[in-house]
């Protein structure tokens, strides 16, 4: 018996998890949601088969599913399915008193069909603890007591359903089988016993039709009954008893990604804002270079590094790069109550500009005053940032630029895991390492950076897939450079950034840009400072490295650039759209949206679309895939700008891949502009 494992950690959601990973009683779907925001992973499993599902809550009317199965003997005797999935799910009608919650879904709409069905069902609760759910479905629900589809009134289209994954590739959403064929009924209850136990049972239609041409699973009774568990944390536990013939598992596990896992407030606490008069006695003979000093001092105790400093009668203008907080916000913070302990009490406002490598990329005033009438006021979060000031940058002076701030030399040294998931003949590779990270900084925007990675426990080149791309074979001979390299550059550049104007931010990149690639990237923004829309061009010459990752180039080369366009949507959400040429030389566009939480807790997904046909592709069809960041402190409790990044794809295949260069201008500058500081200045006093 294979397990699914699916989990929720601190969530106040009642509803039960089914074994696809969505809410539902054991095999069907009920029409609850799970909390806005909420991220369920789901692991389950029966005779023969085992479910992984990870479904993101992405409104409170709509969540979105990515799963992934293992089911022997679907092909064969001796054979072994490895399948990917997505759904989604709408409610199209909230629960009242009178009514049910009524929801439409579509389950495995983009994958190969092997789950592909679509079903309306409504769920009504009684007294608290009893759900009923009823609902008609095609498809694969449409198996036992199916009858005429009766959306045949509006055409005889909706009579026959044609077969699924007519490409042979899997991936394509094939809007015209949806809805389409026969139909059937299911149903089930649920009754809460008490806040731990609920027990389930359930009138599933499903004949596992393929699954039985090989004995995968035998279908003796279409009644399901189980019984589930809740944890004080929130996981779930399920045991049941189904189709008369097998036991299944069901784990799930919730996070909220707007409550962190360990509690906030590790870190050290801000400087107290000294009274004023003691700050005036103290600085009324101190020189300015004593000042300097002292301010130098105080804001590297803060994790902070001053770059810039210059004042005109009574106002201070400095320049801080952010080394420690994952919110410019709480880095402005910090920086403004040493002012306001350092600067002579004729200083009355401060400029702070937030610099990356000397460049500055926005300026904050806050005055003086209102950082003392506001520091114990209840609502002074956003009071403050409605009297603070943002501006596009600071009018750099001849001079201002400290003395011992350039050259600057920094390093990182750590451990590192890579993980590759999906491959047929083993679905979760790893490699386990020790990476070095080397920057110089010798002038402001201009930087030469290295990056070492050293693999000391690896799978990865383990795999002897060999690519069957008619493209270019940009990304899908992933496994050769795994086997054939062992000390890698991973990147060695030498950047150039810098501000041609008003609200524009240009970088300039060139050397070994990534893995797989090396040459020549050029890029402009247009950002303006209260602007949620920017739009970026980028430009790329670059040739296709040796196998080993180190210094060597092959014989492939390829201009490529794309056309951005990003886009703060309200209600945590961001767009971007690239247009433009990829590297194996198609060309198309690449949509994404991430909701990501005021935290810096991220989950997106994305799509790339191009001349390259599904055919051509291969298995997939088109790229595609999730993203999750993970910010440390949201682990940890404590500040850092570090982050956990892991992008899933179904499949890694040659269309639609871009270059990966480092230090892109939207990711560089978007935490210091109005819109990104306004969400995280809660953490302005902290």
């Amino acid at each position: 018996m294979a397990l699914v494992f699916a989990g929720a950690a601190g969530m106040g959601q009642a509803q039960s998890v089914s074994t696809y990973g969505t809410p539902g009683l054991l095999e069907i779907p009920t029409a609850e949601m799970f909390d806005d925001g909420a991220l369920v992973f789901t692991a389950a499993g029966l005779r023969n088969s085992g479910r992984g599902t990870m479904t993101f809550q992405m409104l409170p009317w709509v969540h979105g599913s990515f799963r992934y199965a293992v089911i022997d003997r679907l092909d064969g005797p001796d054979t072994t399915r490895y399948d990917r999935s997505f759904d989604i799910h709408f409610r199209l009608r909230e629960e009242s008193r009178h009514s049910p919650a009524i929801v439409m879904g579509l389950r495995d709409f983009g994958g190969t069909g092997v789950y592909a069905a679509e079903y309306f069902v409504a769920t009504k609760t009684f007294q608290d603890r009893l759900k009923l759910t009823g609902g008609i479905g095609w498809g694969r629900m449409a198996g036992r007591g199916a009858f005429s589809n009766p959306l045949g009134v509006f055409g005889s289209r909706f009579d026959t359903r044609p077969p699924p994954n007519s490409n042979g590739q899997g991936g394509e959403l094939e809007f015209g089988n949806w809805f389409r064929g026969d139909a059937a009924l299911f149903g089930g209850a649920s009754w809460q016993y008490n806040d731990q136990l609920t027990f389930l049972a359930e009138y599933s239609p499903d004949l596992y039709s393929q699954e039985a041409v090989n004995d995968s699973l035998r279908i003796r009774s279409p009644i399901n009954v189980g019984v589930q568990y809740r944890f004080d944390n929130g996981t779930q536990l399920t045991t049941s008893y189904l189709y008369g013939s097998t036991l299944g598992l069901t784990l799930s596990y919730f996070i909220d990604p707007r409550k962190s896992v360990a509690p906030g407030g590790q870190g050290a606490a801000p400087p107290p804002l000294q009274p004023r008069s003691q700050t005036a006695t103290a600085t009324a003979d101190r020189a300015t270079g004593d000042i300097r000093s002292r301010m130098q001092a105080a804001l590297e105790q803060e994790g902070l590094r001053l770059v810039y400093l210059s004042g005109t009668g009574d106002t201070v203008q400095v320049g801080v790069e952010n080394t420690t907080y994952g919110q410019a916000a709480q880095a402005l913070g910090r920086t403004a109550r040493v002012l306001a302990n350092e600067e002579p009490a004729q200083t009355e406002h401060f400029d702070i500009a937030l610099m990356s490598n000397g460049v500055p990329l926005s300026a904050v005033r806050v005055n003086r005053d209102d950082l003392y009438e506001l520091e114990h006021d209840p609502d002074n979060a956003w009071r403050s940032f409605a009297r603070a000031e943002v501006s596009d940058t600071l009018p750099l002076v001849q001079g201002g630029i400290l003395s011992d701030a350039y050259p600057h030399f920094s390093y990182r040294f750590g451990p590192y895991l890579n993980f590759s998931f999906f491959d047929p003949d083993d679905p979760l590779r790893y490699e386990v390492g020790a990476a070095l990270g080397l920057d110089y900084t010798l002038s402001p925007g201009f930087t030469l950076s290295t990056g070492l990675r050293l693999p000391i426990l690896s799978t990865l080149d383990d795999s002897t897939r060999v690519s069957d791309s008619p493209l270019p074979h940009v990304r899908s001979d992933w496994a050769i450079y795994a086997r054939e390299s062992n000390l890698r550059i991973e990147h060695m550049t030498g950047e150039y950034l810098w501000r041609p104007g008003t609200n524009l931010y240009a970088r300039t990149t060139l050397g070994y840009l990534e893995t797989m690639f090396g040459g020549l990237s050029a890029e402009l923004l247009w950002y303006p400072t209260n602007s949620r829309l920017a739009l970026g061009v980028e430009a790329n010459y670059a040739v296709q490295r040796d196998f080993d990752v180190l210094f060597g180039f092959q014989d492939y080369s390829v201009a490529t650039g794309h056309v951005s366009a990003y886009y703060d949507l309200p209600g945590e959400y961001h767009a971007q759209v690239d247009v433009g040429r990829y590297l194996a030389g198609d060309y198309g566009a690449t949509f994404t949206l991430d909701r990501e939480f005021n935290n810096g807790f991220k989950v997106g997904a994305f799509f790339t679309l191009t001349n390259v046909s599904s055919e051509e592709f291969g298995e997939g069809s088109f790229d595609k895939g999730i993203r999750l960041e993970i910010p440390i402190s949201w682990l940890t409790g404590r500040p850092s700008r570090n982050k956990i990044a892991q992008t899933i794809r179904p499949v890694l295949r040659d269309g639609g891949a871009r270059l990966h260069v480092r230090n892109r201008l939207y990711g560089v500058t978007r935490e210091a502009r109005a819109q990104d500081l306004s969400r995280g200045w809660g953490r302005f006093w902290r």
